[in-house]
């Protein structure tokens, strides 16, 4: 893990697409703001968690299929 040093605002770069901005810092809060390409995805972490969760519970499950009850002739 690299760990980085900044004041408000300066930035961090991820390779050449990506930055990282200090907005503001109060007590033990820091906002931050990511740029970053559309495609990149950025959760944070607990909602990272929560997805990977669903997903995998959404894999284990079994598929419930309705039946459907048909009348033949009226």
């Amino acid at each position: 893990m690299l760990i980085l040093s900044r004041k408000i605002n300066e930035k961090i770069m991820i390779g050449e697409d990506i930055s990282i901005s200090i907005i503001e810092i109060q007590g033990d809060h820091i906002r931050i703001g990511v740029d970053a390409p559309k495609n990149i995805k950025i959760f944070r972490q607990e909602v990272f968690d929560a997805i990977k969760m669903e997903n995998k519970a959404a894999a284990t499950s079994v598929p419930v299929i309705p039946q459907f009850h048909f009348k033949f002739g009226v």
